[in-house]
């Protein structure tokens, strides 16, 4: 069968391409997109999208399932953003106590969790759709814990501005609930406890029944962890600077970038950071810590298969960029900005990512840039 395959990028380090002409090779691919940011992962790199058969693979989709962005605006107010940019690190010491943030950093028994009632309503659909009653129920006992929390890695918050305008940002996604759902799909599936992180595909119809429910729910959760992150930074905001503002009625979107659509019967559509770009669909390009993000719409191209990047995508590698990034130009980079600048996050520094400008100009047929949002404040799980 003949397959479209478009590759968007330059110098797309070789073995991305590898991971990502491994994953085409597979008879039940039947189109599929690599992205501008695009890097190395595991089976498939980041930035893939590609379309399936009658079949899923869950290691096309990988562990942090509902990993996305959420943008709120904040205020329309040059005064207020004065305000906020007077008590910066006030509000980054409060958020950083009011937020769980890092690997291993969950909520509290007594920690406030704003949208814990729509978690429990998800979570009763998925146990009346599921017949994985074990694995629902530690579902179940994972979610409160992680609702409201940050990960690590590239994920973050930040308080941006644009002209008059202040902004909310947040790169999140489902935490430790998407990564068990995962690693219990991929073992099953594969017959295997070590070296299931491969191409297995779900071909079992009931198997693959499961795993979009159990996947739905995640993408739900990730929804609102993010929104629940979101309540917590307004919450801050008027506890610290003494601005109000409603995050409900001001968010701008709120969306995942790793996910398996079902696009028709049998066919599905696996995104592995990679950001949905429908026609007019709102979507938040983020660049890196000093740069800030970028608001954009969607274009429809369906060559893109209606998708663009998730970001500007790694240029070095955490470890290589740990060995070669100087702390000190690492800081120099950030003046201005409240931020965690420390050898703990050093993967994270702007050197370790490609130019943004060039990313976008490889995808201005997929998407429209509305606004870039330079950060004021930033946050990091490490």
């Amino acid at each position: 069968m003949d397959k479209k395959i478009n590759i968007y990028g330059l110098n797309i380090e070789e073995e991305a391409l590898t991971q990502f002409n491994n994953c085409c090779s597979k008879n039940f691919v039947v189109e599929a997109a690599l992205m501008p940011d695009a890097h190395s992962g595991y089976v498939a790199p980041i930035g893939s999208v590609i379309k399936t058969s009658k079949v899923i693979v869950p290691a096309w989709v990988g562990y942090d399932i509902g990993c996305g962005m959420i943008a709120v605006k904040v205020s329309n107010h040059i005064n207020e953003q004065k305000i906020i940019q007077d008590k910066a690190k006030q509000l980054f010491n409060q958020v950083n106590r009011d937020i769980p943030m890092g690997a291993g950093r969950y909520n509290k028994q007594n920690d406030r969790v704003y949208l814990v009632d729509e978690m429990e309503i998800e979570l009763k659909k998925l146990k009346d759709a599921t017949s994985y009653q074990t694995l629902w129920s530690q579902v179940y006992h994972k979610s409160k814990p992680n609702l409201g929390t940050l990960g690590s890695g590239n994920h973050f918050i930040e308080i941006l501005i644009s002209n008059d305008e202040t902004w909310l940002v947040i790169h999140s996604g489902s935490r430790g609930v998407g990564h068990h759902i995962a690693t219990h799909f991929m073992k099953a599936v594969s017959g295997l406890e070590e070296g299931f992180e491969e191409t297995f595909p779900i071909e079992d119809l009931s198997v693959r029944n499961e795993y979009m429910l159990f996947q739905k729910y995640c993408l739900e959760f990730a929804l609102l962890n993010r929104m629940s992150m979101a309540i917590k930074v307004e919450k801050a905001i008027s506890k610290v600077v003494g601005i109000t503002y409603n995050t409900m009625e001001n968010l701008w979107t709120n969306k995942n970038h790793n996910h398996c659509i079902e696009l028709a019967d049998d066919l599905f559509l696996h995104r592995k950071g990679a950001t949905s770009s429908d026609k007019d669909e709102r979507g938040v390009i983020p660049a890196n810590m000093k740069d800030g993000c970028l608001l954009v719409q969607g274009l429809g191209n369906a060559d893109f298969l209606n998708s663009s990047s998730h970001g500007a995508g790694r240029m070095m590698s955490r470890k290589k960029a740990r060995k070669h990034i100087m702390l000190s130009a690492f800081k120099e980079a950030m003046q201005g900005i409240i931020a965690p600048v420390y050898t703990k996050t050093l993967d994270e520094s702007p050197f370790a990512y490609k130019n943004i400008t060039e990313v976008m100009a490889l995808q201005k047929d997929s998407v429209k840039v509305l606004k870039h949002l330079k950060p004021i404040v930033n946050w990091k799980g490490f």
